[in-house]
């Protein structure tokens, strides 16, 4: 159940929509890879935001349910191939950060 999303500034978004648009493949790719998951419980979204002129201009977060191969260097090392991807795309360094949720009170409709 990953669930990335990209929290672009929206200056930049518009300057590079096609580039992250083209990089949404490539991160469910990578989060299927090393989370090890199936692409249909993959959600990937773009958001376009208007923030802080000192904070970055992209934040990357991911939802993920815990698993005992998910350990903290596991998701660092994620997280830094995510990072180059989206920087790649972008031509900003973004933030990352990824939450491993409850699964006791996880609650998901579809």
């Amino acid at each position: 159940m990953p669930n990335l999303k990209l929290f672009v500034d929206q200056d930049l978004l518009a300057e590079r929509k096609a580039e992250l648009s083209a990089a949404l493949e490539p991160l469910r790719a990578c989060i299927m890879e090393r989370l090890e998951v199936p692409a249909s419980a993959v959600q990937v979204a773009i958001v376009p935001v208007i923030g802080l002129p000192d904070q970055p201009l992209i934040n990357v977060e991911i939802h993920i349910m815990p698993r005992p191969n998910r350990t903290r260097p596991v998701l660092e090392s994620f997280g830094a191939e995510v990072k180059k991807l989206v920087e790649a795309a972008s031509g900003a360094s973004p933030a990352f950060r990824c939450m491993q949720l409850d699964a006791e009170t996880y609650v998901a409709l579809k």
